[in-house]
């Protein structure tokens, strides 16, 4: 049977789904186990959330994780996110992404790496060492992985320090739990096409100031809602929701609580006030990029079926 270790992992679930000649009917399921307690197993598969009561359980185990995506689905996904938070000023170099925001967000100021920069690697590395220079910035590169493996080689050779992981998570949005029942005691999640003064003001204090740039990456977005949770005239939670990659991927970023206001669940029906706004888009997943070592919102994320897609480790020149 299952432990609470494996939770976050890939299982198969046989269970009973009824009895035909006095002989058990089995089932099987296969997805990530996302909650496990003396009454359920739940865990996603490809098909949604699937919820089973442990009587109803023959045999469960762990199995080896799912195959990694694929170069064209970490492209696919890395130009959806690139999309979603577009720099104000940009460059290219063959395929690659060049980004520029006046240093607001490393995802905003950094070389995306995908494709081909239509040069030897060591030139193209040289060619954005020059792009970021005469923008008076420090060169930074993202680099998605596995696909950037011989990116992040080459700036171990040049000396090039990392930031800390972070993880591009993903879910379907049919694989979601059903959202929880409105609360008398929490005030309604509000969506704007435009952010508010006091939303940006917290963006501002999570992100370290908010330039001219900031606003563009924000709102530069055709399809782009912004969350608002209110209480007695104060501003309590955040969020900010994108429709990007052909119309397929509901982008969430900057959903934030402020701490007094935290473990009430209100970072959850931001998440879901966004997802069904997406989904009536035409939307059909999610993504959304957090830090490894921010284990409070992996956590979350996890609860909610998001499972890690692929990772990136942003590279920033000496």
């Amino acid at each position: 049977m299952l432990r609470q270790q494996d939770v976050g992992h890939r299982i198969v679930v046989r269970r009973i789904v009824g009895i035909h000649e006095g002989r058990p009917l089995f089932s099987d399921a296969l997805g990530e186990l996302v909650e496990l307690n003396d009454t359920h197993v739940t865990l996603v598969t490809e098909q949604g959330r699937l919820r089973v009561p442990v009587g109803e359980v023959h045999r469960a185990k762990r199995v080896p994780a799912a195959r990694r995506p694929t170069a064209a689905a970490v492209v696919a996904l890395e130009l959806a996110a690139d999309e979603a938070w577009p720099a104000p000023n940009r460059g290219r170099l063959g395929d690659w992404r060049l980004r520029s925001a006046d240093g607001w967000t490393g995802r905003a100021n950094s070389a995306l790496p995908v494709g081909d920069p239509d040069r030897p690697l060591p030139a193209a590395l040289d060619a954005v060492e020059r792009w970021y220079a005469e923008r008076g910035q420090p060169a930074m590169v993202n680099t998605p992985l596995p696909l950037a493996a011989p990116v992040g080689a080459e700036l171990d050779a040049r000396g090039w320090s990392g930031r800390p992981p972070v993880l591009v998570q993903t879910v379907a949005l049919a694989a979601l739990p059903p959202a929880p029942p409105a609360r008398a005691d929490l005030p309604p999640v509000a969506l704007a096409a435009a952010p508010s003064d006091d939303w940006l003001a917290v963006a501002a204090g999570r992100k370290g100031g908010l330039p001219d740039a900031a606003r563009h990456v924000l709102t530069a977005v055709d399809r782009v809602r912004f969350a608002e949770v209110y209480a007695d005239g104060e501003l309590l939670a955040v969020g900010r929701g994108t429709v990007t990659g052909a119309g397929r991927w509901l982008g969430l970023t900057l959903i934030e609580v402020l701490p007094h206001a935290r473990r009430q669940g209100l970072a959850t029906r931001v998440l879901r006030a966004l997802t069904d706004w997406g989904a009536g888009l035409g939307a059909t997943h999610a993504f959304l990029q957090v830090e490894q070592r921010n284990t409070a919102a992996v956590a979350l994320y996890r609860s909610l079926g998001f499972a890690t897609h692929h990772t990136y480790v942003t590279r920033v020149r000496p």
